[in-house]
């Protein structure tokens, strides 16, 4: 096995090693999906999330193992990424890679610090009459801006992607998971508004995105309110299209 841990946790590497050692057999489930698992445990007097990735099919296997980093391999270094650029995400603590003998990779693991969230972004997204809802929009588009100020393109920037904490009366924290899929680059207004498209924003709350994102990066809100109601449009057009002819395929 290699493990690669942050700096601030040097001398908990044999208990980091122990908590993919029971990963199986010890701790509490939090997402059990068709490729990967995510499970919380301690780590010392801390609560951690340990992230497990299935083994690749073999093709993958030797594009993971020789061409390209891992995904856990990935979600530590744009966690760092992250941290170092004053944006939240869960702390990284380290990333876990077995091999075969033949250097195939196989299993892989990442550890985070848990993080206790008040609720994500999909809560709100789906529910007209959530409190604060459009204060915690606009902070959430600051937050976003940020990001791509960053040169963030965060591939995933879906409503279940983003961890909320309220903090004080009126203010928010996000938090970025899920965090394997990214590229980093400057990115254009088209770019930058095509970044949204997969929150399934409403047409009111297009407005409060795009009047907020244009104070912010000084474009005019007409233009930014057009890119981006037509960016979702589309987005939600294609989704609905592909999830008909699903429907329509499995009645053949």
């Amino acid at each position: 096995m290699k493990i690669i841990h942050h700096p601030k946790y040097k001398n908990q590497e044999n208990s980091i090693l122990q908590l993919v050692t029971v990963f199986f057999t010890d701790g509490e489930l939090i997402v059990k999906g068709a490729r990967n698992i995510i499970k919380s445990n301690f780590l010392g007097s801390g609560k951690v999330n340990i992230k497990f990735f299935q083994k690749p099919g073999w093709f993958k296997s030797i594009i993971y193992s020789f061409f390209r980093s891992t995904k856990a391999k990935r979600s530590f270094d744009y966690a760092n990424y992250l941290i170092d650029h004053a944006i939240l995400t869960p702390f990284p603590i380290a990333y876990i890679e077995s091999r075969s003998g033949l250097g195939l990779l196989k299993d892989s693991y990442y550890i985070c610090q848990q993080i206790d969230y008040d609720f994500t972004i999909r809560e709100l997204i789906h529910d007209p009459l959530f409190p604060e809802r459009n204060m915690i929009l606009e902070q959430f588009a600051a937050f976003t801006f940020k990001m791509h100020e960053a040169k963030v393109n965060f591939l995933d920037h879906s409503p279940g992607n983003t961890l909320v904490v309220k903090k004080d009366t009126g203010k928010y924290e996000f938090y970025l998971i899920d965090l394997n899929r990214m590229n980093f680059k400057n990115l254009s207004i088209e770019e930058r508004m095509d970044n949204f498209k997969k929150m399934w924003l409403s047409k009111t709350m297009v407005k409060v995105i795009a009047k907020t994102y244009a104070k912010l990066s000084n474009e005019p809100e007409e233009k930014l309110h057009a890119i981006l109601l037509e960016k979702t449009t589309q987005f939600k057009r294609k989704i609905t299209r592909k999830k008909y002819l699903k429907r329509k395929i499995g009645k053949i």
